[in-house]
């Protein structure tokens, strides 16, 4: 499950920053998630908890933003919206799809006491 690995960056971020900004709780975590990442949102929910626990994120409020797959179609030579990776290009058929929006995840904001 590399949900867990994933909430493990995620809580070495809000150390860091914590660290740097000096700021003593964190209400909300702002996550960007792409539809093309592969992550399962809801295993990283659980699985932020139980790493969140015991620091300055403890009880903090996980929102996630998703970010729309977007694919460069090489056929096409068009911009196309990509909802799983390998698709079809939804305008020609062809499989020639490459990934250009969708695939990040990133900590985007942190509200904080």
């Amino acid at each position: 499950m590399h949900e867990m690995s994933l909430a493990e960056g995620v809580r070495g971020i809000v150390e860091d920053a914590a660290r740097a900004q000096g700021f003593g709780r964190v209400r909300t975590v702002v996550l960007e998630i792409g539809e093309l990442s592969s992550v399962e949102v809801e295993a990283l929910r659980f699985c932020l908890e139980a790493v969140l626990a015991d620091t300055v994120a403890e009880g903090a409020r996980i929102e996630v933003e998703e970010v729309p797959g977007i694919g460069w179609c090489m056929i096409c030579a068009k911009e196309v919206a990509v909802h799983r990776l390998y698709d079809p290009c939804p305008h020609c058929g062809g499989y020639q799809v490459q990934p250009t929006g969708g695939t990040e995840m990133r900590v985007k904001e942190l509200e904080v006491d």
